[in-house]
């Protein structure tokens, strides 16, 4: 989906930016002891000793530029430097004893000022290809209705990482950034987040462990169903990755009061309703689209909590090094941990030869629907409540959006397939998209031989229907545990991509 361009663009970041789910963890865990879990034995240090500082001094957060805040803020101490420095050592032995990950090697660390830090998000960002892919997916974005028609995508973004800066281990340089203007007490969990990913990149090498079954799908001439599959697969790794680090923070934090993630249940419902919320100073994330947080918060939320259930189950071995090796490959594996647990396989759905069928057209962007972008199409579209009943019935998924050649002013078309677990499923997914139409467009005028009437009432759809909107025809088309949706498209490419998708879905239940 076009969730998937977003995540490839972001993870160039993720270990070098704040972690989102780290200012909603520091925030909650304002009451607890500040002091170091290495070291409850002797005395705590006079730092230690203290409360940690108020978030608006801290870099995590911050409602203001970082050029405004730099006049403001106070840089830490050489004492508190030094401090800061030796940590390091004791939060990674804390780290690699609880998540069973060795150390290969110390991890050099380095005191970093705001500007290298912004300058660094925003050389990553020049250098990132794939935020090339921007614009493309916030146009798909706001075809699908995810992103309203006058939303600036990159800009968001970019201020939303600046917002949330806070200390970064660098896979490149394999170095731990620490800064020089948050104080100490509020970096130490930084700290046990990101020397999880010193761990497991010293064992896993992260880039290339990211990249393994990755595809380019701008690079393929030919679309297959295993490409489709494999446009999941990163996501799911995604939150493995950060999921780990969520849970050695977490860990860290709860040390001291002698609790675990695993036996603190209540703390991990807390922190996730905590996520989405962010931190009364986090401007940006809190004015942010709903897609963009879930979308951004996605690997720390629901990473947790699948690796607490892996915890659960089989101990550190299977939650962190275990997961390096039996990968989960899709976000439905992610969001509910017992298909991954019990070994579910969901065949990949089929592809048509869409390069046949869109002849006249040319390719604008192609990928997988995969659960959470269920989840995230349904919470749009009908509220929280129908997204948790409708999106554990997702069973495959796909999109293609595509221009008619010579004619770039032209709408973007669009076409959606989606497979469910029965057709009763298929029929109410169906008509929770064709109400939300009204929401997408100014104008939505059916004009199927077989009306449905007003659609605020209707709560399953059968068949195939269209509607006429100011960017052309809708028609969305059920047929058994498959719909079909059509966006802006030339009827002969709806008619055909109709009988392509719903023969092959017959076919594969013969």
């Amino acid at each position: 989906m076009p969730h998937s361009i977003l995540r490839h663009w972001k993870f160039s970041f993720q270990l070098a930016i704040a972690d989102l789910l780290v200012l909603a963890c520091l925030s909650w865990a304002q009451p607890l002891p500040a002091q170091s879990v290495e070291q409850q034995q002797p005395p705590p240090s006079s730092s230690e000793k203290s409360q940690a500082a108020p978030k608006s001094d801290s870099a995590e957060g911050s409602a203001h530029p970082a050029e405004d805040i730099a006049t403001k803020e106070q840089k830490i101490s050489p004492a508190e430097a030094k401090e800061l420095f030796q940590s390091v050592d004791q939060i990674l032995r804390f780290a690699s004893r609880d998540s069973g990950l060795p150390i290969g090697h110390p991890i050099k660390s380095k005191l970093t000022s705001r500007d290298e830090v912004v300058s660094y998000l925003e050389k990553n960002m020049r250098e990132d290809k794939s935020a090339q892919r921007v614009y493309r997916s916030e146009l798909v974005l706001k075809k699908f209705g995810l992103l309203p028609r006058d939303f600036h995508l990159e800009a968001a973004v970019v201020a939303m990482l600046r917002e949330q800066v806070a200390g970064y281990y660098d896979p490149k340089t394999k170095a731990m950034n620490l800064l020089d203007w948050v104080p100490i007490d509020q970096q130490k969990p930084v700290l046990a987040h990101e020397l999880t990913h010193a761990l497991q990149d010293q064992s896993f090498n992260l880039e290339k462990w990211m990249k393994k079954g990755d595809v380019d799908l701008d690079k393929k001439k030919h679309i297959t169903a295993a490409d489709i599959e494999a446009d999941e697969a990163d996501e799911a790794r995604e939150a493995v990755v950060e999921g780990q680090a969520e849970a050695i923070m977490l860990n860290y934090i709860l040390a001291p009061v002698g609790r675990t993630v695993l036996n603190s249940p209540e703390t991990l419902d807390a922190l996730d309703a905590d996520m989405l919320s962010g931190t009364p100073d986090s401007t940006e994330f809190k004015n942010a689209p709903i897609f963009l947080k879930e979308s951004l918060t996605f690997p720390y939320r629901y990473g947790l909590k699948f690796v607490a259930a892996l915890l659960q189950d089989g101990g550190k071995d299977k939650a962190f090094a275990g997961t390096f090796v039996n990968v989960p490959r899709t976000t439905r594996q992610i969001m509910e941990p017992k298909t991954y647990l019990s070994g579910e396989r969901i065949d990949p759905m089929q592809i048509p030869d869409l390069n046949k069928t869109f002849k006249d057209y040319e390719r604008f962007d192609v990928g997988a629907i995969g659960e959470f972008d269920v989840a995230m199409l349904t919470e749009q579209y009908a509220g929280i409540e129908t997204s948790k009943k409708m999106y554990p019935s997702w069973r495959g998924g796909y999109y293609y959006s595509a221009r008619p050649k010579g004619n770039p002013a032209a709408s973007l078309g669009l076409v959606y397939v989606s497979r469910w677990s029965d057709s009763e499923k298929a029929a109410q997914f169906a008509a929770i998209y064709a109400k939300a139409l009204a929401k997408r467009y100014r104008t939505v005028q059916e004009i199927s031989q077989d009306k449905v009437g007003e659609l605020g009432s209707v709560e399953t759809l059968s068949g195939i229907h269209t509607w006429q909107t100011e960017e052309g025809p809708v028609v969305i088309a059920v047929q058994g545990d498959t719909v079909l949706v059509s966006e802006s498209l030339q009827e002969k490419i709806t008619e055909q991509m109709e009988h392509d998708a719903f023969n092959m879905t017959a076919a594969a239940t013969k």
